[in-house]
């Protein structure tokens, strides 16, 4: 949440099916703050949502707890609300290169492409079991804290050329009737895929290329760009919530 509102976001929708009583917490204060929007997503009880991102992994009434259903709906809901939509996952940040923000990236992309309102990002996946020590100052208590420290994350797997790179986007809703995960299936206009050197989806999860040797990975410390402003944000939040 830190990270998105350094990078330019003015609100957050999650779609909210259950979590941790930790997380709950931290929900509560970023919902006072109206900065995080919640849309309640009981669909348990009223379809088998399927817990993989495949049907035939997980052949129930739904697949994926409903994830294009969530994403369609975050759409229509914010159409007239905001300029731009991002999609992606908990475990994702669209990462800028050559701006601090989304804002002014996105003013660039638009001199370059104006008639454009579908930006696609490509996925790297930063993976969590090449964690490095950092030696950033006043980080200490984030070690009680359950989850990841994004700022240990700084290798990525190089692309695959010859497999299909699980995208993210950034959309303008107004030109959007119908999305999936990866790509707009319905909708007005061109679309681009951005490239490399712009922005990447910063992918924190577990490795996909699980047999890569370390010396493969690509040392990518774009997010330290950061590190001060996260580390304050941070600790200021962890000092309101969870150490008082």
């Amino acid at each position: 949440m830190e990270m998105y509102q350094i990078l330019g976001a003015q609100r957050v929708m999650i779609y909210f099916n259950h979590c941790s009583p930790q997380i709950k917490k931290a929900m509560q204060y970023y919902l006072a703050r109206g900065i995080l929007e919640v849309v309640d997503w009981p669909i348990e009880r009223y379809l088998r949502p399927g817990k993989a991102w495949h049907y035939s992994v997980d052949p129930k009434d739904i697949g994926y707890y409903g994830q294009l259903a969530t994403l369609n709906d975050c759409i229509y809901r914010n159409m007239y609300r905001t300029r731009f939509v991002l999609l992606n996952d908990v475990d994702e940040i669209i990462l800028p290169f050559s701006h601090m923000s989304w804002d002014t990236m996105m003013k660039s992309l638009q001199q370059q492409k104006p008639n454009v309102g579908i930006f696609l990002f490509e996925n790297h996946i930063f993976p969590q079991t090449a964690s490095i020590n950092v030696s950033f100052s006043n980080i200490s208590s984030w070690k009680g804290i359950p989850g990841h420290n994004i700022l240990q994350y700084v290798q990525r797997e190089p692309d695959r050329p010859n497999y299909f790179n699980a995208r993210k986007m950034i959309v303008d809703p107004r030109k959007v009737i119908q999305t999936s995960v990866h790509s707009i299936l319905k909708g007005y206009g061109a679309h681009v895929e951005v490239s490399l050197e712009a922005a990447l989806v910063y992918h924190c999860r577990g490795p996909i290329q699980k047999d890569l040797p370390k010396t493969s990975l690509i040392e990518d410390k774009t997010i330290w760009k950061h590190n001060a402003s996260l580390i304050r944000n941070v600790n200021k939040v962890l000092s309101e919530i969870f150490l008082q």
